[in-house]
């Protein structure tokens, strides 16, 4: 991730950090999605080797492939043994991996970031942005953060417009680093707790 996130710093208190990373240690779901594990890593790759899917996401492992897959699984399992990381898959019929999401903490700044994608049979339904909308929720809610920070690549307008209709504030641009080391120009947003409730509510 970048190391110029979150944007907004404001130290949680010691508590409040380490009920973060208890919770991120408890979790095993969200909401349709269940916590990856070892033996996703073929159906999780299938998802990611289409150009459509991976070419906007910058977290993803680079060169991509099926080992490079289940290590990006055993890394977020070390995550979430720390409290700082998630990654949950979505499941179709017949058990074909549809989506995924990667969930990254920082409890110390009370903060998070999604990323994530849909298998390409359910773009321009809605399910994105109802799934981007509900998973944010339950960041606030089931985490307890108080801040999401987000980004999208300059040519990434489908997110943009997500985030902006979903009243996330433009922060400005930061420098996004890939696995392998490359770089990519990122917008980012930011939205508090006390925004998200006033705008969405929660429940």
């Amino acid at each position: 991730m970048a190391v110029d996130l979150p944007v907004t710093r404001n130290p949680a208190s010691p508590e409040t950090a380490a009920a973060i990373r208890a919770a991120a240690r408890g979790a095993v779901r969200m909401g349709e999605s269940r916590l990856a594990q070892p033996e996703d890593a073929p159906g999780l790759f299938a998802l990611l080797s289409d150009p459509v899917v991976y070419a906007p996401i910058y977290s993803l492992p680079r060169p991509l492939t099926e080992a490079s897959v289940a290590t990006f699984i055993d890394q977020h399992l070390a995550e979430r043994a720390a409290g700082e990381g998630l990654l949950f898959v979505r499941e179709g019929e017949g058990g074909q991996v549809m989506g995924y999401s990667d969930v990254q903490v920082w409890p110390d700044w009370g903060a998070g970031e999604l990323g994530g994608a849909l298998h390409p049979s359910l773009h321009g339904k809605g399910a994105g942005g109802r799934g981007a909308a509900a998973s944010f929720a339950w960041m606030f809610e089931a985490l307890g953060l108080d801040l999401l920070c987000e980004t999208a690549a300059l040519t990434n307008v489908a997110t943009q417009r997500l985030l902006d209709g979903l009243g996330f504030r433009r922060m400005g641009e930061t420098i996004s680093t890939r696995p392998d080391g490359t770089t990519r120009a990122s917008l980012v947003w930011e939205m508090t707790r006390a925004e998200w409730a006033a705008r969405h509510g929660f429940g």
